[in-house]
């Protein structure tokens, strides 16, 4: 669990919230958090072949393993954002991690960035929107989009994957962003492995179904473990000290 730090609009006072990309507070309703795509479609059972190799590694090492591919993701995510925004990324350049931890990219990552680049040429996608926060108001949850874009006259939405499997919660969390308000107009659901090591490319693009009926199981899973809890958070003073007194 995280802890991201926020000034408040009260002087000389931050809020503190615990959270892992679980919870959206919208202004418009301040009092009703929405829960992530992510952490709902987490919830769905990952199927056989993920239970075999959690198995096969232990709990300890596929913990392990598990941060390792989260701390990789998140920097290959924030270099195809650079990317995405015209920049010129250099081996050098430090990304953070999904801890806010800085650092060059490892020869694995830079090879996944590389493998993007090469996506990108060869298929040449029209950017409509990168790092979307979308909502849906009426099933309540909320999410952040990787890429909304357009490939030969049909639009998409994007996700990046730096892993080498497709699990069934991928299909969820598309299928969830489709629903949302303003994504009316999506056509196609894709998923980009980059850094994909079983073929030549070192890229993999997949079309995946849009799956509502998956979508709800979900969300009845999670209301089923979750749906009672609310993002803990309490209001800190920024500074504190002891009023100690001193013989004279």
């Amino acid at each position: 669990m995280k802890i991201e730090i926020r000034e408040t609009k009260q002087e000389g006072v931050v809020q503190v919230t615990t959270l892992d990309e679980r919870w959206y507070i919208n202004d418009e309703f301040p009092d009703l958090p929405f829960p992530s795509m992510t952490w709902i479609s987490g919830c769905y059972p990952k199927g056989i072949p993920f239970y075999k190799w959690l198995a096969e590694k232990g709990w300890d090492e596929s913990q392990s393993l598990k941060e390792q591919a989260g701390k990789k993701g998140s920097r290959v995510h924030h270099g195809i954002e650079i990317l995405l925004q015209g920049n010129t990324l250099s081996m050098t350049d430090s990304l953070p991690d999904n801890d806010g931890q800085a650092a060059e990219p490892s020869v694995e990552e830079w090879e996944s960035l590389m493998a993007f680049v090469s996506w990108f040429e060869e298929t040449k996608p029209e950017i409509i929107a990168t790092e979307q926060v979308v909502m849906n108001k009426t099933l309540w949850f909320a999410g952040t989009l990787d890429f909304k874009c357009k490939i030969n006259d049909e639009i998409w939405i994007v996700d990046w994957k730096t892993g080498q499997n497709i699990w069934p919660e991928y299909n969820i969390q598309l299928s969830g962003y489709k629903s949302c308000e303003g994504m009316e107009d999506v056509q196609k659901l894709g998923i980009l492995q980059i850094g994909y090591r079983r073929n030549k490319k070192g890229w993999k693009f997949t079309e995946i179904e849009d799956k509502p009926a998956l979508l709800q199981a979900a969300l009845v899973i999670w209301q089923e473990e979750h749906g009672g809890e609310k993002p803990r958070q309490k209001d800190y003073p920024k500074t504190i000290t002891l009023n100690i007194i001193k013989e004279a």
